[in-house]
């Protein structure tokens, strides 16, 4: 299974999410290299998490993550390369 690097930052709007978003993310610990919180003083609060996993695998994280009510996920993944 061919691995890629990536990124993704997820801001919350609203805190009744947070619960389930958590255990999304514990769930996909596997793939998560990093991850940063900042919290923002305009209510809203912002994750950054760089991962490393298969495009499946970073699909199901960020396919849940962007189902729940008030939180919205942008990723970035980086071209495969060769290490030949």
């Amino acid at each position: 299974m061919e691995k890629r690097v990536g990124t993704v930052l997820i801001q919350i709007e609203n805190r009744e999410s947070v619960q389930q978003l958590n255990d999304i993310i514990s769930r996909h610990f596997e793939i998560i290299l990093g991850r940063q919180g900042l919290p923002r003083g305009n209510g809203m609060s912002l994750i950054s998490l760089v991962l490393e996993g298969s495009t499946d695998q970073i699909g199901s994280l960020t396919g849940q993550l962007g189902r729940l009510k008030g939180i919205q996920v942008k990723s970035v993944l980086l071209k495969n390369y060769d290490h030949g």
